[in-house]
This record gives structure tokens, C-alpha cells and sequence, in this order.
């Protein structure tokens, strides 16, 4: 039996979505502007529905536009037919997915849909179709299926998740949806912890603060880092921090043979430090951090006075990196 070439096969699938995909920016009209501008007007919330692997689809556009600050619910039109319609408002806007536009499930609600509902767009590959005349937007993309037989959903249902991307990304654009606003749908996920996460909420502060006073002796400022395990310890001046001293001074010292039992801290601290305000996103101090190559930052309030201390192993034990 001969060997079947299962790379070659993959390619040519790939290559046949991607022109699906790049096609639709010349399939798209005026249509999809009014889709937009339904969506982007609306009152209530988009409803997305579609049957089999539009299903699909249907379900992860309408997870995307959630995110993304367009609210918008996925329904199973066999659910919608036995009381989920209940869930549909005359404020929602409703889009229909099928690449036939002949969907026996939402052929048979479609007078209910009209009757509940704003207005109807839908997404098929047939404007001649009972879906695409029944709807107030219609939006017409067509593609060849990668599949050889013509009979498994491939490109149509990528060209549609496609299109369901770029709707999503024209609506955030257009509400100049934000990062924190980002942040403030995904609270538990980790994209949304690196955009909500501040250095406020990470770093040491009050008695967890390691620091010494200038004048003190090397000594001193070892049992101190020692003591409080950040491997640093702040110099002060009376209230002013004038100084910190690292693992990395250490290192220094050892190799330069300096005399811990007779060196004043002031003699080898590091007086030029860099600082970060307590208000910065971790994440944004994480960056502070590779890009001078250190692992401990100062953290200053709003008068620019030291108030804490954030090392790269709090961000890596938050998960921020």
C-alpha cells in the first residue's frame, strides 16, 4: 500500500482556508457596516444562533464579542424552540449563521425570531437563501470547502470565524474598548490578572520593608537582608532613602575584598537605584526589570518617597510572568 503524503495534505488545506479567509476582505460590503452599526447602536444584546459546527462558530463569536464589551448570548435554536425564546428581547439584535442559509432548526423559529426581536442579520453563503431574504442584514460569503468530498464543513466554517473576528475587532475599535476594560470581563483569567494586577497589590511594605540606617556596618545591613529574605535592604537618611544594597553589591564586595566588619553601608551602597510608582501594573514593572536586567525595583508613592520594595520572584510567584 502506498504511502499516504499527510503533509502535502495539510498544506493544501491551509492553503485553500487561508484563501477563504483573505477573500473575505473582497466579499465584505456595505453590508457588514450595517451590521456594525446595528450591533454598536444596540440597547440589548447580540444573539447568536446556528446549528452543527455554525453552532460553533456561533458560540465562540459570541464568547469573543462578550469579552470584547459587546453583550451577546449564544442560543441553540432546538433550545430556543422549547423556551429558551424567552431569553430574546425586542432590544436584541439576532444573527443567524448557516452556510445553506436552509437550516430546517431556525427556518422553523424565524417567525418568532421577527416577532421578539429588533431586527435579523445573517450569515450565509446563498442570498437567495430563506434565511438571507428573511433577515434586515444579509451578509453573503462564499468559499470552497477543503474537504474533497464537499461535504465536511472547513473553509465556510473558518471564513465564518473569521468574520466573526473581525466584527468583534471593528466593534472594540469603534467603543475604544480598553485594557482595564479587558481586564475587568476576564477577572480570573490570567490576561486579565496581568492588566489588573498593580505593584501595590505585590510588593513589601511596613514591617515586611528591610532597611538600615547610614552609618551602620556592612555587617548590619547582612543580618538585616538576612532576616527579611528579599536578598536587599534599604539605606536610610533619617526618612529619605539615599541608598539600597543588593545580592549584587554583595557579590561585589566579595570579590573586591571588601571588610564587612569595617565598611559603613554608605561606603558601597548602590545610591543610584531605579524606581517604580506603586500605581504601575505589575506587568509594566516586569518590563522595568528585563530591560535594565535587575531583579528588585524601589516603589515610590505618589510624593516619590520609597515605600516598598517589588523583586522578580513576587511577579513570577503572582504568575504575572
Amino acid at each position: 500500500m502506498k504511502k499516504f503524503n499527510f503533509l502535502q495534505s495539510a498544506r493544501k488545506t491551509f492553503e485553500i482556508e487561508a484563501k477563504s479567509v483573505s477573500d473575505l476582505s473582497n466579499q465584505i460590503d456595505i453590508t457588514f457596516e450595517k451590521l456594525c452599526e446595528a450591533a454598536i447602536n444596540l440597547d440589548g444584546k447580540v444573539v447568536i444562533m446556528g446549528v452543527g459546527k455554525s453552532g460553533h462558530i456561533a458560540q465562540k463569536i459570541a464568547a469573543t464579542l462578550s469579552s470584547t464589551g459587546t453583550k451577546s448570548i449564544f442560543i441553540h435554536p432546538t433550545e430556543a424552540a422549547h423556551g429558551d425564546m424567552g431569553l430574546i428581547s425586542q432590544k436584541d439584535l439576532i444573527i443567524l449563521i448557516s452556510n445553506s442559509g436552509e437550516t430546517d432548526e431556525i427556518i422553523n423559529i424565524l417567525p418568532s425570531i421577527k416577532r421578539l426581536s429588533r431586527s435579523i442579520a445573517s450569515i450565509t453563503s446563498n442570498g437567495n437563501s430563506s434565511m438571507a431574504l428573511a433577515s434586515d442584514i444579509s451578509i453573503v460569503i462564499t468559499s470552497n470547502e477543503a474537504c474533497p468530498l464537499d461535504l465536511a464543513p472547513t473553509s465556510s466554517t473558518t471564513a465564518a470565524l473569521a468574520l466573526g473576528d473581525a466584527f468583534a475587532i471593528a466593534l472594540l475599535e469603534a467603543k475604544g474598548f480598553s485594557k482595564n476594560d479587558f481586564a475587568s470581563s476576564h477577572p480570573a483569567g490570567k490576561l486579565g490578572k496581568k492588566l489588573i494586577t498593580k505593584v501595590q497589590n505585590l510588593m513589601h511594605k511596613g514591617d515586611a520593608l528591610p532597611e538600615v540606617n547610614k552609618g551602620v556596618l556592612l555587617t548590619s545591613a547582612l543580618l538585616e537582608m538576612s532576616e527579611k529574605k528579599l536578598g536587599v535592604t534599604l539605606i536610610r537618611d533619617g526618612s529619605d532613602v539615599v541608598g539600597l544594597f543588593s545580592d549584587g553589591d554583595l557579590r561585589r564586595c566579595i570579590n573586591g575584598n571588601v571588610d564587612v566588619n569595617q565598611t559603613k553601608i554608605e561606603e558601597v551602597m548602590t545610591s543610584k537605584y531605579i524606581t517604580i510608582s506603586e500605581d504601575m501594573l505589575a506587568i509594566d514593572a516586569a518590563q522595568v526589570m528585563e530591560k535594565n536586567k535587575i531583579f528588585i525595583l524601589a516603589v515610590t508613592d505618589s510624593t516619590e518617597s520609597v515605600i516598598g520594595i517589588l523583586s522578580m520572584h513576587d511577579l513570577i510567584q503572582a504568575r504575572i510572568i
